[in-house]
């Protein structure tokens, strides 16, 4: 790669993942900023939804997706150094703590669905069950790249997994104290 950039190759991974995280970071942030505007219009209807949800179980998937992009990040310095059976554990125990995450979310959705509260309930949880659901999506986008590249775990592999993953991540990080703390 002589010809690159060497900016460029200051980078891990690679550069079509960057691509990739940028722009949906941007759709995020979009949607996040919408969701902000919307709150400063009715804040009493945005207080009055957020009482509804479960911070308590939201936090414990923090807790749930921040581990295992640190599991990613271990399996990133391990398979550096050689030891891709170790590289393996770690992306499939990252990939574990993602199913935990989407069933911890899959309970809180259903407690809301059990209430009767939809997409269609308010703009509050118009935005929150389009925030959370894409987010999920790419939850389950993470587990299915982590898993494929657990098969046979090389250096490139390894490390545009974890990116994708901590981009996933990141997104929660934000979406978190936005949707169930913010007052």
């Amino acid at each position: 790669m002589s010809g690159q950039n060497p900016i460029l190759r200051q980078f891990p991974g690679e550069l079509i993942m960057w691509v990739l995280i940028i722009s949906e970071l941007a759709v995020f942030c979009v949607c996040l900023l919408v969701f902000l505007a919307l709150r400063l219009t009715d804040p009493a209807l945005f207080q009055q939804s957020q009482d509804q949800l479960h911070r308590a179980a939201a936090g414990i998937n923090t807790v749930v997706l921040v581990t295992s992009g640190y599991l990613a990040a271990l399996a990133v310095a391990d398979i550096r150094n050689g030891l891709a059976g170790r590289a393996r554990r770690l992306m499939l125990s990252a990939a574990g703590l993602g199913v935990v995450f989407l069933a911890l979310k899959s309970v809180e959705y259903g407690d809301a669905f059990g209430k009767g509260i939809g997409l269609e309930t308010n703009s509050f949880f118009t935005f929150y069950f389009l925030l959370t659901g894409f987010h999920a999506a790419h939850v389950i986008a993470g587990i299915v790249i982590l898993l494929i590249v657990s098969v046979r775990p090389k250096p490139a592999g390894v490390e545009v997994g974890a990116q994708f993953w901590h981009m996933v991540d990141l997104v929660w990080v934000l979406l978190f104290p936005i949707i169930y703390l913010l007052q």
